[in-house]
């Protein structure tokens, strides 16, 4: 197992306690909560040793949180699935279903506009990462750039984008 890997894993179970209320008031269930932590201990698993962890506890507690972030993300998502499906099944408003539509068709619009407004650059790599699938070292090899630089260029395109989507 990596140093890094091994010294968050410590780290883990050392403040367990309080990265479980920590995780809990912001996912806000305890069963949700010991969910986010196990994932946050496979996640652990895989840290490679390049680059070294200079504040591990600082590093877990981001990591917990993002965890915690993409956990109510998901479960956001799988309850609209599943009032969506229960309106399909069951019947349902159609001028709410009608207005949905109208408002996805907008936001749509929206990131789509700002999609083809990122400047060149970001919008290729943006490119040949999420729509071709390639890694970002692979887009860095292609383009001839670092792998810093295909990270700069996509944290920009998702920043742009999800406010876009936002309406902002």
């Amino acid at each position: 197992m990596p140093t890094n890997a091994r010294a968050i894993s410590r780290l883990i179970v050392a403040e367990r306690p309080s990265l479980l209320r920590f995780v809990q008031r912001i996912v806000g269930s305890g069963a949700n909560a010991e969910d986010v932590t196990q994932s946050l201990w496979l996640r652990a698993q895989r840290i490679a040793d390049v680059p070294p962890i200079a504040n591990p506890r600082a590093y877990l507690y981001r990591l917990a949180a993002n965890l915690a972030i993409d956990h109510l993300k998901s479960e956001t998502r799988r309850s609209q699935v599943d009032i969506e499906a229960q309106a399909l099944l069951w019947g349902c408003d159609e001028i709410l279903a009608a207005d949905r539509v109208m408002i996805a068709g907008d936001t749509l619009v929206r990131v789509e506009a700002a999609a083809r407004a990122l400047p060149e650059r970001t919008r290729r790599i943006f490119e040949l990462h999420r729509y071709e699938g390639l890694s970002q070292r692979a887009v860095a090899e292609r383009l001839g750039v670092s792998t810093t630089t295909v990270e700069k260029h996509m944290r920009r395109a998702m920043r742009l984008l999800a406010a876009a989507r936002d309406g902002e």
